[in-house]
């Protein structure tokens, strides 16, 4: 009895689709669209490969996530004539770990939804 629930239960593994994210390598945040366009790697994905998606950002707001880092403005007084120069100031910042968080909820929930592997 414990041989065939061990089969079954081996079986049933095999089938499952784990997928995880274990890095972003870059994201991008359109205010206006309120569109976030993401790229990433699965830990299925070798490191020449890249996922590529835009999703509605107050979708992760639906999820409970909260994206946004907190900006203490540390910095702003020393770097503000370089701003001009490389416009990072319309980047916002987001925490990865959280966005790790909520892209590994969201592919779970909504697995067809997850973009194809592409050489990068």
């Amino acid at each position: 009895m414990s041989f065939l629930f061990l089969l079954i239960f081996l079986i049933f593994v095999s089938k499952l689709n784990i997928m995880e994210i274990k890095e972003i390598v870059s994201y991008f945040l359109n205010v206006e669209s309120n569109i976030l366009e993401v790229s990433f790697r699965t830990i299925n994905d070798e490191d020449d490969v890249l996922r590529t998606d835009n999703i509605d950002y107050s979708i992760a707001e639906e999820y409970g996530f909260i994206l946004e880092t907190e900006d203490f403005g540390f910095y702003d007084d020393e770097f503000d004539e370089e701003e001009d120069l490389f416009e990072e100031s319309s980047k916002i910042e987001l925490d990865e770990d959280e966005l790790i968080s909520f892209l590994n909820e969201y592919y779970e929930i909504n697995p067809k939804s997850l973009p194809k592997p592409e050489l990068y």
